[in-house]
């Protein structure tokens, strides 16, 4: 897949899938850069496209004392040393409408969360600002729906929108990935599988999110067959000790085997 339109991104023409990965917040300038370095290393390797997630700020917790964040701007500033050190594009979430144009000064992907998707404002902030808008398809919405977000997006005069599927809530306290999503909606942008947060297990009575980390792997599998263009996942090098969704990550140490494993059966995927 193409992705020249994106600053710094490797491999341009590259036939594998592309990877937005990291940790689910900046906790430190030490870690982004550590778990940075090992990334580009694997995807170099690989000749994965990837993109370096990391949130800087949590807005969506739980409970009121759950970690939100460093500080916007030196968590941003973060993002920015993540980039020129290793020469990759990034990308951060945002939350209101405030955030895009704050955001976009640092880091080469807005992205929109799930429950935030419907928010016209908030999306059309994001498209305006120029750069790459990429959608979480809400927990509540189906597959069609996504091309209204979409469309917001490209009626804003931005043509550069991804759609990243994170599951369907299955009850209270579960998610479901439908992989007759994925056909649907690359009929409107590029589509993202969100393998960690798809096995997230949300709403446990002690205000902390669990996951099936143990599924990260069946789970991607799933996705590259599905034709997916894109994974998304987060990782660290100590996921217990995370201060954001360590329930449902990657631990780092495991990321070259997967990946490995993935572009093998991505390369025969597009031999078919």
């Amino acid at each position: 897949m193409d992705l020249s339109y994106i600053p710094q991104i490797k491999h341009l023409n590259s036939d594998n899938f592309f990877l937005l990965a990291g940790p689910c917040a900046i906790e430190g300038e030490d870690m982004a850069l550590k778990i940075a370095e090992r990334i580009v290393s694997i995807t170099t390797q690989l000749q994965i496209p990837f993109v370096f997630k990391g949130s800087f700020k949590k807005a969506n917790r739980s409970r009121i004392d759950s970690f939100t964040g460093i500080g916007d701007e030196k968590a941003l500033k973060i993002l920015r040393k993540v980039s020129e050190t290793f020469e990759v594009p990034t990308v951060t979430d945002i939350h209101e409408v405030s955030d895009a144009e704050k955001a976009a000064e640092y880091v080469d992907v807005l992205q929109i969360p799930a429950f935030l998707v419907r928010q016209t404002d908030l999306v059309v902030a994001a498209a305006k600002t120029g750069k790459v808008v990429n959608l979480k398809k809400g927990q509540f919405m189906s597959p069609e729906s996504m091309q209204h977000a979409v469309k917001k997006v490209k009626e804003s005069s931005n043509d550069q929108a991804w759609i990243t599927d994170r599951g369907t809530m299955f009850g209270y306290q579960d998610m479901i990935v439908d992989f007759r999503g994925i056909p649907t909606m690359k009929q409107y942008a590029p589509v993202v599988l969100d393998v960690t947060h798809s096995l997230q297990q949300p709403n446990q009575s002690s205000g902390v999110t669990g996951g099936r980390p143990a599924l990260i792997e069946t789970m991607a599998r799933a996705g590259i067959a599905a034709g997916v263009d894109g994974l998304f996942m987060e990782t660290h090098f100590d996921p217990k000790n995370a201060k954001s969704d360590g329930a449902n990550m990657l631990d780092l140490s495991l990321l070259e085997k997967l990946l490995t494993n993935l572009t093998a059966i991505r390369k025969v995927i597009t031999q078919l």
